[in-house]
């Protein structure tokens, strides 16, 4: 990287994150103005216009892309109409030791005096809780499932390429269209939907200030510049800024600085867990970048370059701070942006331009983990492009993740997209698939397979807590078979789903009434057209997704008492109830045997994949069969982020050994320790799960770097993922490191300030990590092939 990059890098990564106020004090004088005057898509449209008509803008001096949430690097702006913090999380997020966002006395006068105030009993936070059954309070207090909108808008979604063919006075031109289309003597919703266009015509109004104040400010820095060389520079961001985003980008700089301000306005709107990613980023900007070598106007240094300033520009915004169990399920700075390359294009063709080597080399020199990257590997990709990848992975620092072109295609076909749209899709998040563009894919949160076994077993009794929580199936030591202890479970899995959806479809209704997100809308596929909110199912496709926890421990519970208790009766079930109790202390046999005796997922053993199959089926069967509240279905992911750690705490000890209050494990990886028969046999495991029925599935592993070193390394490393990929598994991604080596810098954090790790769809610095989750990282399996 230049000079220039090393120090917008080295800014970036010094900056202590921050409490950003403005934006809900802007938000709530607008809510105190307006409240009751217009409609609520109107009220939200206005707090976004005015909010980027009189923000403290920032343009650092070495800046070629301009745009930040805050009025700076790592400026976390609050959103309190989603969860207004108490004075005493302002405290915490200010003094704990990791994952700390500083702010002062004044931040905290203006949260006491003037938002808490008006936002305590209006934020959909409490809206939510006031909602929800006793239940479903019980549930979520207990661990059994988590809410993901809880403090967070629905999110995790992504632009198309329609983002980069039109400005948005081309959008203001359709959404007038689309007024005066609407049927006000036949339509019964003709007053709803006139409401939400006009929201999204000031929402196009707010965004264009927002460009015009930049192409002034950038004006007025150069008038007074020196440095013949930046004045040029303050000029072109200016031209830029005059073109976009009101108008479609002409060049692949005004292209970055487009989908910049896109980002900026979506993420700004609403907070939608956490990101807005932009689809096929290299298949976007592909065009752009041929036609401005071919006229002279760039070349690929300038091109990396200005690549790397939007890579400091992702890393400058650190996801909104969170508390209680919210930060337990996702406790990093990341904002979760996951940038898609390579794969096919639209018509079915390899989609790998020089822009996806550009934007590999850049990951590879910048070695951040925001924003999240991922490679798209078709069987139509090139083995240089995936070698390429593999050869940025083996360096050790968590990116790129690998994802199966043909998987995603097809996954998203069964549920229901057009093949045209299904090309057009990819991942986002940490693995969930979607429809780019077209398509609401709204997380609801994770749901603890192996904590509702652990209820089965006491009969719905949780054994944290002592309460009744779940159904009474029956005493488990009077089960004759594991048919009935099958049967109790199935049971459980399906009354916590129940109480699960119920809520998610309260909550859907709750965002769909109170926080419509016009913005957001413009750039959906049929919002404008349908004259509905992103919320309220005004996209192509409306899909609820529910994250399953724990694949690997459950599999082996299954496995520990189907074996021992009933197969080979080993131990009684009254014996292995008393050891979990006990934590398996004064029971050191039956922990020898669950642990080392029994068959264990991710060995290629039928025996325990079978019963990985068995609850996996039953739990997406019954997860898919379920409608939601925008015209669409509930989907399934297995994922952690870092859930599986929080999961695990509320949990006594499990059927195959796992210790209390430790992690579950995480992913659809096996548990740690337990993939004994090395990487080929966890593949094929894993493979045995139908990834095609899931919208998402998430697979570590974990190698030492001499087992990748060389042309070798890199050939296995490169056919391991498509041998994967062959097998229709979704995606893989990979630590390379030495356990000894994160076991110093657990000693020794200061000395390995550097050092990133892939946790679950996402990479963070170790340092950052709590110490369960840096215990988890270091005891997963070290594979060799």
């Amino acid at each position: 990287m230049n000079d220039r990059i090393k120090r917008l890098r080295r800014q970036s990564l010094d900056t202590q994150p921050h409490i950003y106020m403005e934006r809900a004090q802007i938000e709530t004088e607008v809510y105190k103005k307006y409240e009751g005057t217009v409609s609520v898509p109107e009220l939200r449209a206005l707090v976004l216009k005015e909010f980027f008509s009189k923000k403290t803008l920032y343009l650092g001096d070495d800046e070629l892309i301009v745009g930040e949430k805050g009025d700076g690097p790592q400026s976390a702006p609050t959103f309190p109409e989603l969860c207004c913090h108490t004075i005493e999380d302002m405290h915490v997020m200010n003094d704990r030791k990791i994952i700390n966002f500083t702010n002062t006395d004044e931040d905290r006068k203006v949260q006491a005096e003037t938002i808490i105030p008006y936002w305590e009993n209006r934020s959909t936070r409490h809206k939510i809780i006031e909602s929800m059954t006793q239940e479903w309070r019980d549930a979520y207090e207990a661990g059994i499932f988590t809410e993901f909108m809880e403090q967070r808008g629905p999110g995790h979604t992504v632009g198309s390429e329609n983002i980069f063919k039109k400005g948005y006075m081309d959008y203001k031109a359709d959404i007038e269209e689309a007024l005066e289309k609407i049927d006000y003597m036949n339509d019964p919703e003709s007053l709803d939907k006139r409401n939400q266009l006009r929201a999204m015509a000031i929402c196009c109004d707010a965004i264009c200030i927002l460009g015009e104040r930049y192409a002034k400010l950038a004006r007025e820095k150069a008038a007074v510049c020196t440095d013949e060389k930046r004045k040029a520079e303050l000029l072109q961001i200016a031209a830029n800024c005059d073109v976009v985003p009101a108008h479609k980008p002409q060049t692949f700089y005004q292209a970055i600085q487009h989908y910049w301000f896109t980002h900026l306005a979506v993420t700004t709107e609403l907070n939608p867990w956490d990101a807005y990613s932009p689809g096929h980023f290299d298949q976007h900007l592909g065009g752009f970048y041929e036609k401005d070598v071919e006229d002279g106007i760039l070349d690929r240094e300038h091109a990396l370059e200005l690549m790397e300033c939007l890579w400091v520009k992702f890393y400058n915004q650190p996801a909104p701070p969170k508390v209680g169990i919210t930060l337990k399920e996702s406790s990093t700075y990341t904002d979760f942006a996951n940038i898609n390359t390579g794969g096919i294009t639209p018509d079915g063709e390899d989609g790998v331009n020089e822009v996806s080597y550009i934007i590999l080399d850049c990951m590879d020199e910048m070695r951040l983990v925001q924003p999240n990257s991922n490679v798209q590997i078709s069987r139509k990709n090139s083995q240089k492009f995936l070698k390429r990848a593999c050869a940025i992975a083996r360096e050790g620092w968590g990116q790129p993740a690998f994802y199966n072109t043909e998987a995603i295609i097809q996954e998203l076909m069964n549920a229901g997209k057009s093949l045209a749209d299904a090309r057009k899709g990819g991942c986002s998040g940490c693995v969930e698939t979607g429809a780019f563009g077209t398509e609401a894919y709204i997380l609801q949160g994770y749901f603890n397979l192996p904590k509702i076994f652990e209820l089965t077993l006491y009969n719905g009794v949780d054994m944290n807590t002592g309460k009744q929580l779940g159904l009474k199936t029956g005493d488990a030591r009077d089960f004759k078979t594991f048919d009935e202890l099958w049967d109790a479970y199935a049971k459980q899995i399906n009354y916590f789903l129940d109480i699960k959806v119920r809520g998610s479809n309260v909550i859907e209704e709750i965002f769909a009434r109170y926080m419509p997100v016009p913005f957001l809308s413009i750039v959906t596929s049929d919002c404008i057209e349908n004259g509905k909110d992103y919320n309220a199912g005004g996209a192509r496709y409306n899909t609820s997704v529910i994250q399953g926890v724990g694949t690997g421990t459950i599999s082996d519970c299954l496995a520990a008492v189907k074996y021992n208790v009933f197969d080979k009766k080993k131990f009684t079930m009254d014996e292995l109830l008393e050891a979990m109790k006990a934590n398996f202390v004064g029971y050191e046999q039956i922990l020898n045997l669950v642990k080392n005796k029994t068959p264990k997922y991710g060995n290629d053993d039928d025996y325990a994949d079978d019963l990985m199959k068995k609850v996996f089926n039953y739990f997406v069967d019954n997860v898919s069969a379920r409608k939601n509240m925008r015209g669409g279905s509930y989907r399934v992911d297995m994922l952690p982020t870092t859930c599986h750690v929080y999961f695990g705490d509320v949990m006594i000890a499990s059927a195959n050994g796992r210790l209390a209050h430790k992690p579950v494990s995480e992913g659809i990886s096996p548990e740690k320790g337990a993939d004994t028969n090395g990487p080929t046999a966890v593949i094929k495991s894993c493979a045995k799960m139908d990834h095609l029925k899931t919208g998402g599935t998430l697979l570590n592993q974990k190698f030492t770097p001499e087992v990748l070193a060389g042309e070798e390394g890199l050939d296995n490393l490169a056919n391991y993922i498509r041998t994967y990929f062959n097998l229709d598994g979704h995606h893989v991604q990979f630590n390379v490191v030495h356990r000894e080596l994160l076991q110093e810098a657990q000693k020794h954090p200061d000395d390995y300030k550097d050092l990133i790790v892939r946790v679950a769809g996402y990479s963070d610095h170790f340092r950052n990590l709590d110490k369960p989750l840096q215990d988890e990282i270091i005891d997963r399996t070290e594979q060799s092939f």
